[in-house]
């Protein structure tokens, strides 16, 4: 038996090294295997189908630390295509593993496919999601969390608990339900509630919430400060979050330390995730609620979505009871929340994943090289079709991945031709992409001249925030902007009638996905990618396709078979919940014959 587990160790270092090809030999790896199933689960009190992994919805946290190599073999057991994008974690050099359509072919129904990359010089609080056919609405979402490094000092005190939430608006319908209606070109409506990491809300009215919901409860010690990594996975609505008697410390988003800040409640857009640090300093009379609620929206039938769970003191004397915590007080004040959001600052002398403070890259000497003004509108009928456009484009996914059409130099797949501006065109399908330069600094001003608020999201990179303000965006807009300590990040919101404008300096080659991470709006088109090559032939800023790529559209006659094993379209989750394994050694060749 012995010698049965030292050989199985051995060829687990083999395989570690093996993945060096695309990942760093020197630095811990951490291997996962993933069921992509669905289940019956009724979050908001009605019996539906929702998408897990390993029998979990929602699924597990990835837990790893800054330089980690991440392993995740995904097995598709749903009854169509799949692939898992992980927003943002940049993918250094990396997009082929970025799981979206223009890099990688999607994972048949009955097939598996490893991802694996390495999450180069980055912290902090991450998700990811299934990112086709709308499915992260049927959930398949979950939490990715990258750690300092023990070297890097963090600018707080290590807290006592770490946690999780994920919020988010919800239907009872089926993704493919909604998907249908999409494609009928109808609105999705408003939702049927809110969830909490899946659970719907505690009864804490009677006509609003029915008997018998699952609900989530936060167990804590008294006097004791917890992190709280907050995501909202929903659909379009955005969520105002907020702990009962409680301050929220906002400490991080997205990767980036912030200037620390006391907030009563946070507006939370779709596909944006904050720390905070929350001390339990309250004397525990009764269970704390826990709220997420929806913003910028009117009419009484809104007021179900709600999602509450309860912060249980190991000492409280009883259940929560009697009205919610206060939202903001209009539900519609747009203006408090951009001043809110404003008030979101970098922590420039804070060490991010480098010992060197945040603040050493001085984004706001930089030049601009490229600029891109971004202009939404209310979704608009093309050939007959409801679409969502940007600058008039609305993208047209091909069969034939942009990255893979690159490297084996099929022409016609696309075209480098996305406007900068714009230019009063009639709207159009089609398969634009951005022309990025390689190491330029490029701006992009988001326009929206919808009525909802947008939140739009940059694979690959973070961005800094720069400025955001009410009105159409001029070139005098810059004398506003913030180019000292804006935040760096993935995901903003931009209100309606308004601009937000970012900064990103193009430093990771590949092909990546700028995109609406509201549901129906990205559906329905709203999205390109951005190209960015390096005019140099060298191998050392781009990792090569890796051996295990699938092949579709017009390379489909280069992918080989797999037999497909999943246990069929309607099977429920089976491996084990601890199916994964963490190999935190350091790959020392010279080390495996005293293994075998």
């Amino acid at each position: 038996m012995a010698r049965r587990t030292v050989v199985a160790v051995a060829v687990m270092l083999a395989w570690a090294a093996a993945m060096a090809v695309c990942c760093s030999g020197g630095d811990p790896y951490a291997f996962f295997d993933w069921n992509v199933a669905y289940m019956k689960a009724a979050p908001l009190g009605v019996e539906q189908q929702v998408i897990s992994i390993n029998g979990k919805f929602p699924g597990p946290i990835v837990n790893v630390t800054t330089n980690w190599n991440v392993v995740v073999n995904v097995l598709n057991s749903l009854d169509e295509p799949l692939l898992i994008t992980w927003d943002g974690v940049q993918q250094r050099k990396n997009s082929w593993q970025d799981g979206v359509l223009g890099t990688n072919c999607p994972i048949p129904a009955g097939w598996n496919w490893t991802y694996q990359f390495q999450v180069k010089d980055q912290i902090g609080s991450f998700f990811y999601f299934p990112s086709i056919n709308l499915q992260r609405a049927s959930g398949g979402f979950g939490g990715f969390t990258i750690n300092n490094r023990e070297i890097i000092p963090v600018p707080f005190d290590t807290p006592h608990g770490d946690v999780t939430l994920f919020i988010g608006d919800w239907f009872n319908k089926n993704h493919t339900d909604l998907r249908t209606e999409l494609d009928q070109g109808k609105p999705l409506g408003i939702p049927d509630g809110v969830v909490i990491n899946g659970k719907g809300p505690y009864r804490y009215n009677a006509t609003l919430v029915p008997a018998g919901i699952d609900y989530e409860t936060i167990n804590v010690q008294p006097g004791k400060t917890y992190r709280l990594r907050v995501h909202n996975v929903g659909i379009f609505t955005c969520l105002n979050f907020r702990i009962q008697s409680h301050n929220l410390l906002l400490a991080e988003t997205e990767g980036s330390y912030t200037v620390q800040q006391n907030y009563t409640s946070l507006d939370i857009f779709v596909g944006q995730s904050y720390s905070f640090l929350v001390t339990m300093d309250q004397n525990a009379s009764s269970d704390y609620y826990i709220v997420a609620s929806a913003r910028f929206v009117n009419g009484s039938k809104w007021d179900r979505v709600v999602g509450v769970a309860l912060l249980h003191y190991s000492n409280s004397k009883g259940k929560a009871s009697g009205p919610l915590p206060d939202s903001p007080n209009d539900v519609y004040d747009k203006t408090y929340s951009m001043n809110q959001a404003r008030s979101i600052r970098w922590n420039v002398s804070a060490s991010g994943a480098r010992p060197n403070p945040q603040g050493s890259f001085r984004y706001g000497s930089i030049n601009v090289t490229q600029v891109y003004v971004l202009k939404n509108k209310p979704p608009v009928l093309i050939n007959g079709k409801l679409r969502a456009t940007l600058n008039g484009v609305s993208y047209s996914p091909p069969e034939t991945p942009l990255r893979l059409a690159d490297l084996y130099d099929k022409n016609g797949i696309y075209k480098l031709d996305f406007p900068t501006h714009p230019d009063a065109i009639s709207p159009k399908i089609a398969t634009s992409v951005i022309n990025g330069t390689y190491k330029g600094f490029m701006e992009i001003v988001f326009q929206n001249n919808d009525t909802k608020v947008q939140s739009y999201h940059l694979d690959g990179y973070s961005f800094f925030v720069v400025g955001m303000d009410y009105g159409e965006w001029t070139e005098n807009s810059r004398g506003t902007y913030n180019k000292w300590d804006g935040v760096a990040r993935s995901t903003i919101q931009v209100y309606p009638g308004a601009w937000t404008a970012i900064l990103v300096s193009l430093d990771n080659v590949g092909t990546w996905n700028l995109r609406s991470e509201d549901l129906d709006s990205w559906y329905l088109g709203q999205e390109t990618y951005i190209r960015v090559v390096n005019p140099e032939s060298t191998n050392r800023t781009e990792l090569p396709v890796p051996d295990n790529a699938l092949y579709c559209g017009v390379l489909k006659d280069m992918q080989k078979p797999q037999s497909p094993h999943a246990q069929g379209p309607n099977s429920s989750s089976t491996v084990p919940t601890g199916s994964f394994i963490i190999l935190a050694v350091m790959l020392f060749w010279a080390s495996l014959p005293v293994f075998l």
